[in-house]
């Protein structure tokens, strides 16, 4: 991946987040899906997680919004490692909730915006940070910081025209889309720009399931995704 003109921070190859980077790059190789698992009970969210991981996605996102949350990430995240498999902390916006991610066992962290100290902090711990953009300005902030990794929320408020848009000065970010997302517009926002689409109540509904499983087919032959 080439450098964006005028930033050579901006590609990751030498900068102090190159590994954060690399690990996203990784981590959605060939699997365009996220799941994010919000608001369930611990059994509930741990079914939902292997369920998301049988079907090949290798991201799975536990967001931190209370104690209860925290304690369900630690069981995802127990179980995640059991199965050789990845589970991460969401809605991670303090200091204290990087701190409460990692004590979880978070493998990486995820923001709905972007605060630089917050993303240093979960780097340093050793859980990569994926930070949320909404506009122009922001993406130049985050790209600023060496990162290339970011999610759009939320996706479906910004709609598909956004992603190809944004694809025109910045062509070298790499975004998940995230808010709204389902087996129904999953496609339709790879196919605009988004390298990954965070799905979350998909994954316990019946009929969007084999949905979800024929893009993750599509995308390991080779169907799928865009770059």
């Amino acid at each position: 991946m080439s450098s964006p003109p005028n930033s050579s921070r901006a590609a990751g190859q030498t900068g102090p987040n190159s590994a954060s980077g690399a690990f996203f790059d990784e981590l959605f190789t060939g699997a365009p899906l996220m799941a994010i698992l919000r608001g369930y009970s611990r059994e509930r969210t741990l079914e939902l997680a292997e369920r998301a991981w049988e079907l090949g996605v290798r991201a799975v996102e536990v967001p931190v919004q209370s104690q209860d949350a925290v304690e369900t990430l630690a069981a995802v995240a127990a179980r995640a490692r059991e199965l050789d498999r990845i589970a991460g902390a969401g809605t991670v916006v303090s200091s204290d909730l990087v701190r409460l991610a990692g004590e979880a066992g978070a493998a990486f962290t995820v923001a709905p915006g972007f605060d630089e100290a917050v993303a240093d902090e979960s780097d340093a711990r050793g859980m990569p940070h994926l930070p949320g953009v909404a506009t122009a300005s922001e993406i130049q902030r985050v790209l600023s910081t060496g990162r290339t990794w970011m999610k759009a929320f939320p996706a479906d408020a910004l709609g598909e025209r956004w992603f190809s848009g944004m694809r025109g000065p910045f062509p070298h970010i790499r975004i998940v889309a995230t808010g709204g997302m389902s087996a129904g517009n999953a496609r339709h926002y790879l196919d605009a720009g988004a390298d990954v689409v965070a799905v979350g109540s998909a994954l316990g509904d019946p009929q969007q399931l084999p949905l979800l499983a024929e893009l993750m087919s599509q995308t390991r032959t080779g169907d799928a995704g865009h770059r």
